[in-house]
């Protein structure tokens, strides 16, 4: 297996995909006779290279097209430039997190009707619209602060959640226009968000600092304020904190973290499960007891460190998505460099299949499959949830991080550079 990388020192993708009844991103699409107009695809997000990469949602998931998500580079480049404070952020996250690499693309989402798409870019603090087929940008919103971060699209298509990493804000913005429709505070450093099914409610998780070294399990209250915040998705005001903190103490679990990391809802929004800062395994969470239910270890790489400073933004395993039915989750083993699937009502792992840094974790289109991105050798590996057993892995950009699914022209092809 590749040998570790160097640890992260800011947060970065990590992140969530909500499967629940259906894939997630199936309700974006357009209905009747719209939807024969569009094409199901998956976007794959190179980060390091400023582009993402359009391939298919099932089958071989072979490539169509590829996007650049940074036209306007010279422009923010100057701007960045001229302005001492953002040069020294855009340096920083080029030299942390980055690890020597500009972080252009984290998250995106194409709009219902399948002719743009939205890109949340960290070192330009920015969200963008780009059109699927000149290539030019429909709007740019810049976030507070000084990083975006992770988003989630409501069930509808119609509204896009943006965590400002730096300025512990999520924004909601008009997917069509960059219009912002409000904001809310949370715990320190949001990063994951999800809706509800219903689209009522935004579940936004805070991770906390995970760019120190103070990462002893007796050195966790240096992390900050971690907390899953509840919003109302209509007034986005907050309805619920749930701090993790209470609940890991009251199963004796004192010394683990308890930043939130991705996470995915059962079908029924019954239970969470969600991974943890430098956990190998995943935990779940009863809703309605408000209490955790059970906890799963999953196998260590004798290769992998047990050096938590080693450990990609404090996160070994990152990555997590569900089958539609609910039976399997899968699971990215980060620095344990292998993703499995584990059936959901026994916790039993299946086979452990090769994956070179794996960070993202979703479903295909036709939810036979899970689809991790290997953001350590620039490809993405389908894995059938039925067999635990690799389907097909295909090479992208460099280094992959979010998929997620969305829809474009039935007739697309890639804009002209």
């Amino acid at each position: 297996m590749p040998a570790i990388r160097p640890r992260h020192l800011c947060s970065m993708a990590a992140a969530l995909v909500l499967t629940v009844t259906a894939p997630a991103t199936a309700a974006t699409a357009a209905s009747g006779a719209d939807a024969a107009a569009l094409r199901e695809v998956m976007f794959v997000g190179n980060n390091w290279e400023g582009t993402a990469d359009v391939i298919r949602s099932t089958g071989d998931f072979a490539k169509i097209g590829r996007i650049n998500v940074i036209p306007d580079k010279d422009q923010r480049m100057a701007e960045i430039n001229a302005d001492p404070i953002r040069w020294i952020a855009f340096m920083t996250i080029r030299n942390s997190v980055g690890e020597g690499h500009d972080q252009f693309v984290d998250d995106m989402y194409s709009t219902p009707d399948g002719t743009s798409v939205v890109v949340s870019r960290p070192s330009f603090a920015d969200v963008v619209s780009i059109d699927l087929s000149t290539g030019a940008v429909n709007w740019r919103f810049p976030v507070s602060g000084y990083r975006s971060d992770h988003m989630a699209v409501s069930p509808d298509g119609k509204r896009v959640a943006v965590s400002a990493s730096t300025s512990n804000t999520v924004h909601v913005l008009d997917i069509e226009t960059g219009r912002q429709l409000g904001s809310y505070s949370t715990g320190d450093k949001p990063h994951e968000n999800i809706f509800t099914k219903d689209g009522k409610h935004i579940w936004t998780m805070s991770i906390g600092e995970v760019n120190t070294a103070l990462d002893a399990p007796w050195l966790d209250w240096t992390k900050g304020d971690r907390r899953i915040t509840v919003v109302d998705a209509t007034t986005y005001q907050p309805v619920k904190v749930i701090d993790m903190r209470q609940r890991l103490d009251a199963i004796g679990l004192t010394g683990y973290s308890d930043a939130v990391r991705p996470a995915v809802f059962s079908p029924d929004e019954s239970k969470l499960y969600f991974q943890v800062s430098f956990f190998n395994g995943f935990l779940e969470y009863d809703i309605a007891t408000d209490k955790i239910t059970r906890t799963k270890t999953l196998p260590k790489n004798p290769a992998t460190s047990d050096d938590r400073t080693t450990f990609v933004n404090d996160s070994r395993h990152h990555g997590l998505s569900m089958s539609p039915d609910g039976s399997k989750l899968c699971v990215a083993g980060t620095m344990d460099d292998y993703a499995t699937v584990v059936n959901r009502t026994t916790l039993q792992e299946g086979p452990l299949v090769t994956a070179s840094k794996p960070y993202w974790a979703t479903v295909s289109g036709d939810g036979k499959s899970c689809v991790v991105s290997e953001s350590g050798t620039d490809q993405v590996t389908a894995i059938d949830f039925a067999t635990g057993k690799k389907v097909v892995s295909v090479p992208v950009g460099d280094h992959p991080q979010r998929v997620r699914l969305g829809h474009v022209a039935a007739d697309w092809t890639s804009p002209a550079s």
